[in-house]
């Protein structure tokens, strides 16, 4: 299975300097953490990749299907940066919607939001107005509501801003359990935020991919004596640096 954008080129405007110019990506198995300063394209990246933004140039396919499909919408599941309670619906209720949306039928839909609820550690919360839940809670129905229709790509924009620090544990082991279902491509603008639990790493900067690759690979931009806790913010700047 492969994601792939194709000489995309992106701007807001016709007039404006492109947001993305001719990008060429493909995103690898496992999970890919998407680093890069705010302002560097990660979200357009991200809306290109799930299908709501279409390229002005290129294209954007799944194992040969392109993004308007709906194979291709049904198969690539979609987190945006701002999740928004629909008021009147519940926890369960509003990732349920979503399953419907994605073409579920209701009674699957409910009943894969209350599994989904339960992977985020929402399970106690699936009865309450999305609108009284937390920031942090509102994102974990987020990534409930990705996880609802079994696809098999989740793209996750800054999945774990407004969390605290228990809250962002479990989102961690939320994807060690996808690690082997599912193609995942989360975006942070935080150096630190994941990237040495991720599989591969891919650093964008003013639109254009400055690195991707193992992780291993990433941190190894580090200089040797740099503790292993700030490794990861070391190897990013030092590729900023380099590229300058």
């Amino acid at each position: 299975m492969t994601l792939e954008l194709h000489a995309c080129t992106y701007a807001y405007r016709p007039w404006t300097r492109p947001v993305l110019d001719g990008l060429d990506y493909r995103l690898p198995p496992g999970v890919t953490v998407l680093l890069g300063p705010n302002g560097a394209g990660k979200s357009t990246l991200l809306r290109l990749a799930a299908g709501v933004t279409r390229p002005r140039g290129g294209s954007v396919t799944l194992d040969g299907t392109p993004s308007g499909a709906r194979a291709y919408r049904r198969a690539v599941a979609w987190m945006p940066q701002q999740v928004t309670a629909m008021t009147a619906l519940t926890a369960r209720e509003q990732v349920a919607y979503t399953g419907w949306l994605k073409g579920m039928n209701r009674a699957d839909a409910w009943a894969a939001a209350a599994t989904a609820l339960v992977r985020v550690d929402l399970a106690g919360q699936a009865d309450t107005r999305a609108r009284r839940l937390s920031g942090g809670q509102l994102r974990r129905v987020g990534v409930a509501a990705a996880l609802v229709h079994g696809a098999r790509v989740l793209l996750l924009d800054e999945p774990t801003a407004g969390m605290d620090p228990r809250q962002r544990r479990v989102f961690r082991d939320v994807l060690a359990t996808l690690a082997n279902e599912v193609t995942v491509l989360l975006s942070t603008h935080d150096v630190a935020d994941l990237a040495e639990e991720s599989d591969q790493v891919t650093v964008l900067e003013t639109g254009r991919v400055r690195y991707t690759g193992s992780t291993e690979g990433f941190l190894a931009h580090a200089p040797a004596d740099v503790a292993p806790g700030r490794r990861a913010e070391a190897a990013y700047t030092a590729l900023s640096e380099s590229t300058a």
